[in-house]
């Protein structure tokens, strides 16, 4: 047999490896522990100083949650941004597989996750927990105004039409799962308030005045956007810190159980530390604001020891994707911090600097303290690994690109684990990785739109000698190339990567162009 059908039956097996989501020992599961994930926005795989000391930020909380917890070497975001990271965390399932295929939900466009989607807060209240979500949303919701919510082909084209913020605010977190929602559905997005389950908390009856020197990257473009009085952005953190703490405080009294999903809004721009942080780092801004990040996290994980329910909690520690390149970048590599590490690019890009992240995990009794793994994960994962946790099945339909990663958490075997992962860029570039090897389907054209509909170029890169992504090597390597492209088409037929099934993906997917407009049509 030829060494190219030896390559392309072991990758064809290899996706279709179970997800987990059955069982495992009932020795390594707890009695339905409390479960917090927090998830950073823009926050690199080199942001944690614990991982990178020569970096120069200093995150004495998170370094500490390192120290108590299994840190992933290999984890990465579903997507190098925001929205489609966040579909994949609650429902198991790759974005590009809904008609998402670039970007971000722009302001006052619809719910991404569909009604009947089982999300993971959704699957945990079937299993009696309590459910929060406090922070960005970014999954859109059916907005009360003269026209409807939709998807539209202009970016943010719906900033100017008439919304009613006086009336409720239907199809957000409330209906997807969570029991309680408080947060900004994006902190640079209008209406510039917070909102409460499915009301806006105070009325935003004054308009945003665009002021630089209010932070870095302000949200220009909405200047004159409906905002509520005294409206302060760099209060936007400290206030969802708080709500965190108090919801920790406030159920950990209580009989059942508790999710929280606090989905930070730093630091992500407009980057505006607030003034216990502002000069902190002695570098910038964005510096300053990544210290205010990690401040936030240690609050919410010490509002744990302090409630006493610190050794009946999961904590996740994690981001959407790499670290911003456009708020203040520059600035920290000339001063020798280096936000994504040793990997090539940042946030938006197919490149590993674009969606490698951090991801920390602590469960104490199960998972050791201080210990680091090379495991491929992706932050659809969690979803399996929770349900493999509680010993409880998920429905063959749902995360059907969730592996469990419960057993290399337990150091019980990393067989069955994940062995590939599709990524995403922006842009709506494919990657797809298996082993050491990673295919790049990048779009022919520096821009987006000049690439439209035009096929994409093959790269193919060695992470395990070329972690930098430098050296192209898909001339040399031709079969890896066939085999791999391959792979990648099955599981895109097959409408999952886990085992089960067969399912449809929402609207048709091809990774050999740029798609021709913003949103897939089914």
């Amino acid at each position: 047999m030829k060494r190219s059908t030896y390559l392309l039956l072991y990758f064809l097996s290899v996706i279709k490896l179970t997800g987990c989501q059955s069982g495992v020992e009932k020795e390594v599961t707890q009695d339905r522990p409390n479960i917090v994930i927090i998830l950073a926005d823009d926050f690199g795989v080199g942001d944690i100083q614990a991982h990178y000391p020569d970096n120069k930020i200093p995150t004495p909380y998170l370094d500490r949650l390192v120290s108590q917890g299994m840190s992933f070497t290999d984890a990465h975001s579903g997507s190098a941004v925001c929205t489609p990271t966040r579909y994949g965390l609650l429902t198991g399932r790759y974005c590009w597989r809904t008609p998402l295929q670039e970007w971000v939900l722009a302001c006052y466009e619809p719910p991404l996750i569909k009604e009947e989607e089982l999300t993971l807060p959704s699957f945990l209240s079937r299993e009696g927990y309590q459910t929060a979500c406090i922070g960005k949303w970014h999954l859109g919701w059916e907005w009360p105004g003269e026209n409807p919510s939709r998807m539209e082909e202009v970016r943010n084209g719906l900033k100017q039409e008439k919304w009613f913020f006086d009336q409720p605010i239907r199809e957000g977190p409330t209906t997807r799962g969570f029991d309680y929602y408080f947060g900004t559905h994006v902190p640079n997005f209008p209406p510039f308030t917070f909102i409460e389950n499915d009301q806006i908390v105070e009325q935003p009856t004054e308009t945003y005045q665009y002021d630089p020197g209010e932070g870095v990257v302000m949200p220009r473009t909405f200047d004159g956007a409906p905002i509520a009085p005294g409206w302060k952005f760099d209060q936007i953190l400290p206030t969802l810190t708080d709500r965190a703490v108090n919801y920790i405080h406030q159920k950990a009294n209580e009989e059942e159980p508790f999710f929280l999903y606090f989905s930070m809004t730093s630091p992500h721009e407009p980057v505006v530390p607030s003034e216990a942080f502002k000069g902190k780092s002695g570098i910038a801004a964005i510096a300053d604001f990544v210290m205010e990040t990690d401040w936030s996290a240690g609050q919410v994980i010490q509002a744990l020891e302090d409630a006493g329910v610190a050794e009946n909690t999961l904590v996740i520690f994690t981001a959407d994707n790499g670290h911003s390149g456009y708020t203040g970048w520059d600035t920290l590599i000339n001063a020798g911090h280096y936000p994504s590490g040793e990997y090539r690019g940042h946030k938006a890009d197919i490149w590993e600097g674009g969606h490698r992240v951090p991801l920390v995990v602590r469960w104490p009794g199960y998972v050791s303290s201080n210990t680091r793994t090379n495991q491929v994960v992706c932050l659809t994962d969690i979803f399996a690994t929770v349900g493999n946790m509680l010993d409880k099945e998920i429905p063959p339909d749902a995360a059907v690109d969730s592996y469990s990663f419960l057993p290399v958490l337990t150091g019980k075997s990393n067989a069955g684990m994940r062995e590939n992962i599709v990524h995403h860029s922006v842009h709506g570039e494919f990657a797809f990785r298996n082993g050491p090897w990673k295919i790049i389907f990048q779009m022919a054209e520096e821009t987006r739109d000049a690439s439209r509909g035009k096929e994409t170029i093959v790269r193919l890169y060695n992470l395990a000698n070329d972690v930098r992504e430098t050296t192209d090597v898909s001339a040399h390597h031709p079969e890896i190339v066939r085999d791999l492209t391959a792979a990648l088409d099955q599981l895109i037929e097959d409408g999952r990567s886990t085992e089960g099934p067969k399912m449809k993906n929402d609207v048709p997917v091809d990774f050999r162009t740029i798609q021709p407009r913003r949103w897939m049509a089914d």
